[in-house]
């Protein structure tokens, strides 16, 4: 049991090749600070990218990403290494409650806002449930099946997104193929942390090449530099107030059971990397991501959720000291007191934003994949397959149910498809496969 709220943070030396420094420990303060950044780097492309598919203010979700974070270290007493970041899980139904047409500023965010929030609202009682009585009924109701068919939905469903977005010209067609190949190639034959830091070095590639060909050569549109030049140093984020649309709110509020999966993988991660039990910390966590996305959604900002980039950041360099965290959402606030930071990202043109989003999705979809293989989910027990097989066709065809007032769509359907269908199969005695 832990002595006091917070740990002591016990200072090491030096961060010597393969030794791993834990939760409570740091290093020297120079090092703490270029692992701050290096977790800045590995979560921005992905922070960055969510709120851009949703028509949100990039530079706005960066600074709620810090205020997410640190809410989220205050709330698990600094015991549990994590940055939050704008979830994908909200982008489907955020264009859908909002009619975004995928280019430029979302008309509609406040309607979205309010949905985000009441998703917080509900992933915070969860937290408090959890808090109260333990993990087990939700491990119970979301095995590896389950958990890995609903990750695997969020990409599928998403799909269809990224490809609409490059398919207005034959040009935007080929420049988001030139993306992907950018992406692949970085993260087949770069090494260490360039590795890691995939989709961000090839978006960089593919932007270089782009301006070459564009502002360059003259083909396809040009990006505009001017808004970068006109925009201030320095500057107040804009924040925006939401509005409370029931429909909104039934659609967005489902998302949290989504959440809570991933959460919940990604606490089991860190914890078997670190060798340390995390489970009395798992309230807490839900509590502290619930409260930040409901934070987020108060100030204009897009649901958030722990990140997995992140983690994989810890799993490279062996160092899980939470403080880095702290660090790292220091630097993120102070991004987003930069408009000009802003500018910079909204130079980002379409097409290569779009070749991002084919990988990403897909990457999604493919991690899925990944817990049925690392849990080695057997597809021998028909159970498994029919919940696995109909989650992932209701989620790709985004089914849509209404019941009233009352809406779900493709990736809520999919994700409470899931959780019953498995509750409704699992006393059945396993058999053979389908033919």
């Amino acid at each position: 049991m832990a002595d006091s709220y917070f740990p002591r943070w016990r200072a090491q030396p030096s961060a010597a090749e393969g030794r791993i420094v834990g939760t409570d420990e740091r290093l020297a303060w120079p090092q703490m600070f270029a692992m701050g950044i290096q977790h800045v780097v590995a979560m921005f492309g992905s922070t960055v990218l969510a709120p851009l598919l949703m028509g949100f203010d990039p530079n706005l979700c960066i600074f709620m990403s810090g205020i997410g974070t640190l809410l989220f270290f205050v709330l698990v007493g600094g015991r549990v290494p994590s940055y939050l970041g704008s979830s994908f899980a909200f982008i489907g139904l955020v264009i859908a409650v909002t009619g975004y047409g995928g280019h430029g500023q979302n008309m509609n965010i406040p309607v979205a806002l309010g949905g985000i929030i009441a998703c917080g609202v509900v992933y915070a009682i969860i937290g408090l449930i959890v808090s109260a009585v333990g993990t087990k009924w939700i491990e119970t109701l979301m095995p590896p099946v389950v958990t890995g068919a609903i990750v695997c939905v969020i990409g599928l469903n998403l799909a269809p997104i990224a490809v609409h977005g490059v398919s207005g010209s034959n040009f935007d067609s080929w420049m988001a193929l030139v993306t992907v190949l950018c992406v692949g190639a970085v993260a087949v034959f770069a090494h260490g942390m360039l590795q890691r830091l995939l989709i961000l070095v090839g978006l960089l590639m593919a932007y270089v090449i782009y301006a070459i060909v564009t502002n360059g050569l003259g083909m396809g549109k040009p990006i505009d530099f001017a808004i970068v030049a006109n925009a201030a140093w320095f500057g107040m984020p804009h924040f925006t107030a939401p509005v409370f649309n029931m429909q909104a709110m039934t659609l967005l509020a489902p998302i949290a059971v989504i959440l809570v999966a991933e959460n919940l993988g990604h606490i089991k991660a860190v914890s078997a990397m670190t060798g340390q039990n995390l489970d009395r910390y798992v309230g807490r966590a839900f509590l502290g991501d619930g409260l930040a996305t409901i934070v987020s959604g108060f100030a204009g900002g897009t649901g958030v959720t722990t990140y997995a980039e992140n983690i994989g950041v810890m799993a490279v360099t062996k160092i899980y000291s939470t403080l880095v965290f702290v660090i790292a959402a220091a630097i993120a606030l102070v991004l987003g007191f930069s408009p000009k930071f802003g500018a910079v990202i909204q130079t980002i043109p379409g097409p290569v934003l779009g070749g991002v989003s084919i990988v990403v999705f897909g990457l999604i979809a493919v991690t899925g994949a990944r817990i049925w293989v690392v849990n080695k989910v057997d597809f021998s027990d028909n159970r498994n397959l029919i919940v696995a097989a109909v989650t992932l066709v209701l989620g790709a065809g985004d089914f849509s149910l209404k019941l009233g007032g009352f809406g779900l769509g493709g990736i809520g359907t999919a994700t409470f498809g899931a959780i019953i269908l498995y509750a409704l199969l699992r006393r059945k005695p396993a058999q053979g496969p389908v033919a």
